[in-house]
């Protein structure tokens, strides 16, 4: 018998391959991933108009009621295609495609596309804007009309043929084939009940609900927040909101040995109980079409505590009652005043330190290395008396004699030993992803703590001043930014201490604690201001902190810290910090190191480099 079974199975899989195979309408052995383009997609679609704070991400399959083959119906196949959409947070792409034979012409597609939504604006129209959009970007860049055609005349022989179509969606076939080969020719879409074939060259509606979320029910911002790991998805589904109807409930029956199968919403009242289902997010993963209603009832979820901030006898010691800063909205495209609390804090309990015994041959190198820039003399010029003529100054003198103003200023140059006219603030980010391990023994917080150790023993050698903080977030009420060192401070003991109490915080406001410490910065006098930011990750919060707005604020902080005369400059660890940092900080204003081990000992290095290049 179980022979028999095995024998069944096998021979299941194998026709469920061939049957697979043979109606599937893609070119796998010519497939192109968008992992592997996705890089150089972002720099064309930046480069060509696209906004820059809009990243490049995966689409999840929709259904389009499309007409499939018998083979499509056997196997069950092309039930949702995916296709590219845009929306103002970020374009969304196949995650492969492989819909010509030759991958040359699948990864110009990609590029197609970038192109396309670099062009693009609210889509209003779906045939008439995507025929406005390509003869937009024909007539900008002339010599992109080749590949486009040579795009449209491999596509069209891979399309349904109208000769084998019913008569209504044969007339729109037809049509969509004109307006690809001459965009722009046609105004309206003929009617048909079916959608015709997917577009791979044109942009698609965004999926969005289709209904304004409706938030009266819900008692603050935690209500219903996933407690699992429910965030690490990256595509989109298609969601609705419906009324829940009281007159449809009752008891939902089944047999135990009937397939059980996710399906569409159904309008029956299934009472809840006070569990957790743990297999919603696996659940959300199967469907494509999400429905959202209103309960009449809440789920009973015990007594609810707010376990993200501990004790007040237990948590790091407030300094006042806290800051309020202004954030940048994108969307509206202003600064919304006052919007964020920032609370300055001191680690609690942190009893003085020396430095840890294996830091401390790193340190006395450190130490040699930077004490040889402050010991180095510079020449000061236009002084009342020194070793060596100041040739530029007796010039001067002489042309201003000659033109009757003779009025004497200093003649010489002079080596003496000067104090560097420079102010350093170092921001660390303490979220809670620096909680991660990196080995074993260390984790990311470590890490961060080591390199604050050597960094102020190598600036104290120097002697810069500088100030040593942390920040991390819990919504835009509570912004911490943890004083290690202030700039009134001498490193000593206590500073070490500080920082070996470190542990890891929430979130990561980065815009607050940027625009925060570029105030203490410009309370300074010297005429140099670095502030350097050290994180391993991207800015992200619980509130709306997230995506495109936590970046857009960020990037709005750094702009506003250099019109101030600030010099903001970031080192990351994250690995994927390329697809965001060039947009906040610049291609010259961060660094990233692929290595996290390195880290105690690049920052200090890097410091060098940017102070000489300053100087």
């Amino acid at each position: 018998m179980t022979i028999h079974l095995e024998l069944e199975e096998g021979f299941g899989r194998a026709w469920h391959r061939f049957i697979t195979r043979r109606a599937s309408p893609t070119f796998e052995d010519a497939a192109v991933s968008l992992d592997e383009v996705r890089c150089s997609l972002l720099l064309l679609f930046r480069g060509t108009g696209g906004e820059a704070g809009v990243g490049v991400e995966a689409a999840s399959p929709r259904e389009l009621l499309v007409r499939r083959s018998l083979l499509q119906q056997v196997a069950g196949t092309c039930q949702q295609l995916p296709v590219a959409w845009f929306d103002a947070d970020s374009l969304r792409l196949p995650p492969s495609l492989a819909v010509y034979p030759d991958a040359q012409l699948n990864r110009e597609l990609y590029r197609w596309l970038a192109l396309l939504a670099a062009h693009s604006q609210p889509l209003r129209h779906w045939a008439g804007d995507n025929q406005a959009w390509t003869l937009a970007v024909l007539q900008r860049y002339p010599l992109l009309r080749p590949r486009y055609e040579r795009l449209v005349e491999a596509l069209l022989p891979l399309r349904p043929d109208p000769a084998q179509l019913p008569p209504a969606e044969a007339v729109l076939e037809r049509a969509l084939r004109q307006a690809l080969r001459e965009p722009g020719s046609v105004l309206r879409l003929p009617r048909s009940e079916r959608a015709p074939w997917p577009l791979p060259l044109w942009l698609y509606p965004p999926q969005q609900l289709a209904a304004p979320q409706r938030t009266e029910l819900v008692d603050g911002d935690e209500q219903g927040r996933p407690t699992g790991d429910a965030r690490n998805g990256i595509a989109r589904k298609r969601g609705e909101r419906t009324e829940q109807d009281p007159g449809r409930g009752g008891l939902l029956l089944f047999r135990l040995e009937n397939l059980f199968s996710w399906s569409e919403h159904v309008e029956l009242d299934r009472a809840g109980d006070d569990s957790e289902d743990l297999d919603a997010a696996r659940v959300a993963e199967d469907l494509d079409h999400l429905s959202l209603s209103r309960q009449r009832q809440r789920r009973g979820g015990g007594l609810r505590l707010d376990l993200d901030l501990p004790a007040a006898e237990y948590d790091d010691l407030p300094l006042g009652e806290g800051i309020r800063l202004p954030e940048w909205d994108y969307r509206r495209q202003c600064l919304l005043p006052d919007h964020v609390c920032l609370q300055p804090m001191l680690p609690r309990d942190a009893a003085p330190a020396p430095l840890p015994d294996a830091l401390a041959p790193i340190a006395r190198r450190l130490r040699r290395q930077f004490e040889g820039l402050r010991q180095q003399p510079q020449w000061l010029r236009r002084q009342p008396q020194g070793s060596e003529p100041d040739l530029q100054a007796w010039l001067d003198f002489s042309v201003e004699r000659r033109l009757g103003a003779c009025a004497e200023t200093g003649l010489f140059l002079e080596r003496r030993q000067t104090r560097r006219d420079l102010a350093c603030l170092l921001l660390a980010d303490l979220s809670m992803s620096t909680d991660a391990h990196l080995d074993d023994r260390h984790r990311v917080i470590d890490l961060i703590g080591d390199s604050l150790l050597l960094f102020g023993e190598a600036l104290q050698a120097v002697g810069d001043r500088f100030a040593l903080y942390g920040f991390s977030s819990l919504r835009r009420h509570h912004v911490r930014l943890t004083q290690l060192k202030s700039f009134e401070e001498r490193h000593g003991d206590a500073v070490r201490g500080r920082i070996r109490a470190l542990r890891p915080g929430y979130y990561t406001r980065m815009g607050a604690a940027i625009r925060r410490a570029t105030q203490l910065l410009l309370e300074r006098g010297e005429r140099q201001r670095l502030l350097l930011i050290l994180t391993d990750g991207k800015p992200n919060d619980l509130d709306c902190y997230e995506g495109r707005y936590g970046i857009e604020d960020t990037r709005q902080a750094v702009l506003e810290a250099r019109r101030a005369g600030v010099l903001p400059f970031c080192l990351t660890i994250d690995r994927e910090a390329a697809d965001y940092l060039p947009h906040l900080f610049g291609h010259q204003g961060y660094q990233m190191l692929h290595d996290p081990a390195q880290l105690p000992l690049r920052l200090p290095q890097l410091y060098r480099q940017l102070t000489r290049r300053r100087e």
